[in-house]
């Protein structure tokens, strides 16, 4: 690759609640992608991959009635499945930057897991992209794919999540920037500090 070019990665995780510390990851995806730095043009996408798991702790295991009404992930779908964990870790390796549609909440869970992430570049793309300023009444992430005509549905699976997120940073701000830009051109998130009450991300 050339020097204006680095690697990103988007990732989104599926749990079985909101609590990193009782809950855990059941579905992980992740896209390897190459993209301009003076631009944030977006060009290829070099590798992705989906992952399953089933949830160790009873915690966890406990509320993942109330997470299936949310993602649809069925526990049959995840009973005796674990990650990839070689796999996973060399996506982190290779990119230069990590990005996530609210990464705090993705780092928090992933942190737990790989604590390797705490090398990497992390940028949220629902921060890091003035969305109010742009017009659009809120920065979630189905209200943004539904003003950009990408889709009018969310199914709260991984994958599909950051396949339509990576439609939307393709497009452009009011400007005439990609927001892949609007995202890079932030400083990267602070590193992840684990703590006892709640985290600091």
């Amino acid at each position: 690759m050339s020097k204006s070019e680095k690697l990103g990665l988007l990732l989104d995780v599926e749990t079985t609640g909101l609590g990193p510390d009782s809950d855990e990851i059941i579905e992980l995806a992740l896209k390897l992608f190459s993209y301009r730095t003076d631009t944030g043009e977006i060009l290829d996408i070099k590798d992705e991959d989906s992952f399953l798991r089933e949830p160790l702790t009873q915690s966890a295991k406990n509320n993942y009635d109330r997470a299936f009404r949310i993602h649809g992930i069925s526990y049959d779908s995840v009973r005796g499945k674990s990650f990839h964990d070689a796999k996973i870790i060399k996506y982190f390796t290779l990119a230069d930057a990590a990005l996530a549609h609210n990464a705090s909440f993705d780092r928090s869970f992933l942190y737990r897991m790989y604590p390797e992430i705490n090398e990497l570049n992390w940028y949220c793309t629902m921060r890091s992209i003035p969305w109010k300023a742009y017009g659009f009444p809120n920065s979630k992430l189905l209200t943004l794919l539904q003003h950009h005509k990408i889709t009018k549905f969310q199914t709260h699976r991984a994958m599909d999540d950051i396949t339509y997120l990576m439609e939307l940073l393709k497009k452009t701000n009011p400007h005439g920037d990609f927001y892949m830009k609007d995202v890079i051109s932030n400083k990267p998130m602070r590193k992840y500090q684990p703590a006892t009450q709640g985290y600091i991300g």
